[in-house]
């Protein structure tokens, strides 16, 4: 045999070799992606449970009100009066509220719900439209309206207060412009009151899960929310006043609105409102869960495979001590079920703890299986210590927002230099060294 030829079938090995690892590593996505569907299923569980629940409690709710419809009547030539509704909605609208949140537990879930203490003050001013007279009024048979989307989270019996004199709200709304479900009652008023301001005080108590929601109906409007709930989500048409930061303690927002903030006049008689185009609010958030951290993990598994068949490659080649494929498949479904440890252990106790049970056993099992194969305790801490570094990285990885890329991009860019620098000595061609 020739001196050439004995380092091209070297080569030819090395080169086979690897694309052999390369086809594992790709298989191996197929139990990765099993895993990514399992976290998806049981996710979708969760969210299952959430819903039920929520649908017994109440689900999200949007407060609206009060305001006032008044029907009036409309002359036709030649033609009986007609009867139409005009709303008016209040001059000054203050809404005071504490959001309690309520967990509750079905099976292995856990759901946020809430208790909202609610007061609602404010007073009405008649500005009635050129086009509508006052003797065409129907004051006697005004009602006073509020909208409520989930009837289930109302807890104690509703009494309005109009200039001090106490209404009791029942369930039905006289017009469904502004709202499809409410409360209403009937108000007498006089030409008297056209006058004058009608001052209302509406304290609440409302359940709800996930969303409280507000509509601001009014001439002027304010709003302001407290809880001690630290991580919830502004939403809808307009974010809070500054500062409205929450923290561990919780969160006090506040969200201020005028006449030029409705699309509208206050008296509204020919047109529906689409209160959802104006409602804000918050969504009490769970801090990410321990489906989207698992499934952020799920996303690296590609890395983590890939790494450590690289190491098993390298090691390979240095130590002259072949790695049957067979091998390469059991560290991979090692790997592998390690997000499944993540998954079923993080459903029964915290995240990070699991966290760590996950890692220190899939360490220790390929370590330990390192060590019986090459029969050396160095080869075994320089794998368990890149495994370590590999979960401690990706650790932080999924705890990060807005700067994940920016660490991510950083921390492959280390690794691909400790693999350049580990493998600068490998002799790829297999020629003697003082070839």
């Amino acid at each position: 045999m020739t001196t050439d030829q004995a380092p091209n079938r070297f080569t030819n090995k090395v080169f086979f070799k690897a694309f052999i690892t390369g086809f594992l590593i790709l298989i191996m996505l197929v139990p990765a992606q099993y895993v990514n569907n399992l976290v998806k299923e049981r996710e979708q569980r969760q969210k299952q449970v959430v819903e039920e629940v929520s649908s017994k409690w109440a689900t999200a709710q949007t407060f609206t009100g009060p305001y006032l419809v008044i029907p009036y009547s409309v002359s036709q030539p030649g033609k009986q009066p007609v009867t139409q509704k005009m709303i008016l909605l209040p001059e000054e609208l203050k809404v005071d509220g504490t959001v309690t949140p309520a967990q509750k537990h079905r099976s292995i879930y856990q759901v946020l719900l809430y208790k909202a203490k609610i007061e609602c003050t404010g007073h009405f001013r008649f500005v009635l439209p050129e086009n509508i007279p006052a003797t065409n009024l129907k004051l006697g048979e005004s009602r006073i309206c509020i909208g409520i989307s989930d009837f289930k989270g109302i807890e104690d019996k509703l009494q309005l207060q109009v200039n001090n004199i106490p209404h009791t709200l029942q369930p039905g709304l006289p017009t469904s412009e502004i709202d499809n479900s409410g409360f209403s009652a009937p108000l007498a008023l006089t030409t008297t009151n056209l006058d004058t301001t009608l001052s209302f005080r509406l304290p609440l108590q409302l359940k709800g899960s996930s969303q409280l929601h507000f509509a601001p109906l009014a001439a002027n409007s304010s709003f302001s929310l407290s809880s001690p709930w630290p991580s919830p989500s502004f939403d809808g048409s307009a974010l809070p006043s500054l500062p409205a930061d929450p923290g561990p303690d919780g969160f006090h927002a506040t969200w201020n609105f005028n006449q030029a903030n409705l699309p509208f006049p206050v008296a509204i008689t020919t047109e529906t409102v689409n209160k959802q185009a104006l409602a804000f609010g918050l969504t009490m958030m769970e801090p990410a869960d321990q489906y989207v951290k698992t499934l952020r993990c799920t996303k690296y598994a590609i890395l983590f495979i890939g790494l450590s068949f690289a190491l098993f490659f390298m090691v390979e080649l240095m130590y002259k001590r072949p790695v049957h494929p067979l091998q390469y498949l059991l560290v991979g479904l090692a790997l592998t079920v390690f997000y499944t440890l993540l998954l079923s252990i993080s459903e029964f106790i915290q995240f990070d703890l699991a966290y760590l049970i996950a890692t220190v056993a899939t360490v220790s099992l390929i370590s330990l299986y390192v060590k019986g194969y090459f029969g050396n305790w160095k080869i075994a801490g320089i794998f368990a210590g890149l495994l370590s570094a590999l979960y401690g990285f990706i650790f932080i990885l999924i705890r990060l927002e807005d700067t994940a890329l920016l660490v991510g991009s950083i921390g492959l860019f280390v690794m691909l230099a400790i693999v350049m620098y580990i493998s600068r000595r490998i002799n790829w061609y297999g020629y003697a060294a003082n070839s």
